[in-house]
């Protein structure tokens, strides 16, 4: 997921190799314990949001085709999480058009480090929500929702240092099996689940932090740049998200 070329080529195996995809669960992601660039992008944020979003827009093509064929309604269910409610999201203050350039920025990410992983949580919130508004359930054959799987015993944080992590994670962290059935309910939930923040098996509304004035601005702004992004990697892929009016 750190590179684009190997993001393409699993879609292009899964076209050629699956006759149909039914649910999708876009798992991977990273949390990294110190600073790292990867093709221009700090790793988490180029891992868990522009590849993310880049995988299931080139993941639609085969989806719609699946939900034609077989008369289904195919699921892409992306990973989140509860942590994105621990940012302020300072990044939003930034220019048009410079969220996803300040998300990256070194200076930036070193002062609120601590929230560089929930930060990626919250712009992945943003975008399904934003995806979900442009294309509704209605025109749209694909559900695509977010997940929160809680935190769970797992090797997502296998950098981070310190024993107080260590314990709370011992007390409070989900077996990965336990966290793996929040996955299955989001893979397995139907159209009402179209744009929708899940956690605990069910819908949950997200915090002010997303759906009010400023979050409302900031979904519309961090979308439009994603959208240019995976363009300049692939030009057109953007088209893959195309509603069909019936």
């Amino acid at each position: 997921m750190s590179d684009y070329g190997s993001v393409q080529a699993f879609a292009k195996r899964v076209d050629a190799e699956l006759d149909r995809v039914d649910i999708f669960i876009a798992n991977a992601g990273v949390v990294r314990a110190e600073y790292h660039a990867v093709m221009g992008h700090e790793e988490g944020i180029l891992v868990n949001v522009i590849s993310t979003f880049l995988l299931m827009a080139l993941m639609m093509p085969k989806m719609k085709d699946t939900a034609a064929k077989f008369n289904t309604r195919p699921t892409f269910a992306v990973t989140g999480s509860a942590a994105y409610e621990h940012t302020v999201f300072p990044q939003r203050s930034a220019p048009d058009g410079g969220i996803l350039t300040a998300l990256s920025d070194k200076e930036t990410a070193l002062k609120y480090w601590s929230q560089q992983y929930p930060v990626s949580k919250l712009v992945q919130l943003l975008l399904v929500r934003a995806i979900a508004e442009h294309h509704p359930a209605s025109e749209f054959p694909v559900t695509i929702n977010i997940v929160n799987p809680g935190l769970c015993h797992s090797e997502l944080a296998r950098e981070a240092n310190g024993w107080s992590f260590y314990l709370f994670k011992l007390i409070v962290a989900r077996s990965t099996e336990v966290g793996s059935r929040t996955l299955v309910h989001a893979g397995a939930s139907g159209v009402e689940t179209h744009g929708k923040y899940l956690s605990d098996c069910a819908i949950e509304e997200p915090s002010p932090l997303v759906t009010d004035k400023e979050g409302k601005e900031s979904q519309d702004r961090i979308a439009a740049e994603v959208i240019k992004m995976i363009e300049s990697i692939q030009p057109g892929v953007s088209k893959n998200f195309q509603t069909v009016k019936g």
